[in-house]
């Protein structure tokens, strides 16, 4: 009965419902799995949207923004914001509701921050579950913010349709380090807190940058914005729906989409595995073998073996 009640609530947008589907989800629960075979026949399709770059560049400001904008235009938002895993409780650290808190009361507004648990690249292991979820319960955008973690995200191109990548004027001279990330990952550029000094310099640093990216169908444009006043985002929406278009028209929208439910597939396959293969006797086998030997002389290829064996 608890399993008919949240999908009722789910098509109903109601927000009870959806945070604890969500938690079950993270939380790897015995809901979990019959969650996410309910909610495969879905006729619902939402635009996704990634948010990354480094700690302190403006994500969660350009985040409230685009809530606002989407929301002018009435269209349902859902944001999910990855935040560091917590030592003690494994919830998010940072808790981007607090800073996103004036859609309270807006039903058609869901922000829910979820912790990293160990994902080495910015977003929660089950986003893709999760986001699959959303678009279910019929939010017409997903908005991805990932952890900052003060490097380019790359995974984050796979679970997203658009990827924006936030920097700041003092952002240049990273920007040399960071060349080859963000080429390959960057869909559009925002160069944010553009009012401060630098801005034109980093602008100029990113166009010479794509030059390398010519042979492209697709080459990412450069925004400015000052988030915190709204500037710049109507610009930012702008490029959004372009490589909105750009995708369906070539056809590579697809390909995301197959390539998403691939990686589902592998890494289902992976965790499955490492369950089943730690049993209590293989750790208790890896512990002794440790705890009496010298680790220099200890053998990983024959380790393996051994617990392959047991």
């Amino acid at each position: 009965m608890i399993i008919e009640d949240i999908l009722k609530g789910l098509k109903a947008k109601k927000h009870k419902f959806i945070a604890q589907a969500i938690s079950s989800i993270e939380n790897n629960n015995k809901l979990k799995k019959t969650i996410i075979n309910s909610i495969k026949t879905n006729d619902n399709r939402s635009i996704r949207i990634g948010i990354t770059g480094p700690p302190g560049a403006g994500k969660s400001s350009i985040t409230n923004q685009l809530i606002k904008k989407y929301r002018s235009e009435n269209k349902s938002v859902c944001a999910l914001l990855v935040d560091p895993t917590s030592p003690f409780s494994n919830g998010a650290v940072l808790g981007d509701r607090i800073r996103i808190n004036e859609f309270y009361d807006d039903n058609d507004v869901f922000i829910r921050s979820l912790a990293s648990r160990g994902s080495k690249g910015g977003l929660s292991n089950n986003i893709d579950y999760i986001a699959d979820l959303v678009e279910y319960v019929g939010f017409d955008i997903i908005i991805f913010e990932t952890v900052g973690v003060g490097q380019v995200e790359l995974d984050v191109i796979e679970s997203v349709d658009s990827v924006i990548v936030v920097l700041v004027p003092e952002s240049g001279d990273d920007i040399q380090i960071m060349k080859a990330g963000l080429i390959e990952i960057a869909d559009l550029y925002v160069i944010n807190k553009s009012d401060r000094e630098d801005a034109d310099k980093l602008f100029i640093i990113l166009s010479n940058m794509l030059q390398l990216v010519n042979n492209k169908n697709w080459i990412p444009e450069i925004i400015k914005t000052v988030a915190i006043e709204n500037i710049g985002i109507n610009d930012l929406c702008v490029g959004l729906d372009k490589h909105k278009d750009y995708l369906y028209d070539s056809n590579q929208l697809n390909d995301k989409i197959r390539l998403r439910y691939v990686r589902k597939i592998k890494n289902k396959l992976i965790n499955d595995f490492e369950h089943s293969f730690w049993t209590a006797e293989r750790i208790d086998f890896l512990d002794k073998k440790i705890s009496k030997s010298k680790i220099y002389d200890l053998d990983i290829n024959i380790i393996i073996k051994d617990l392959q064996k047991i």
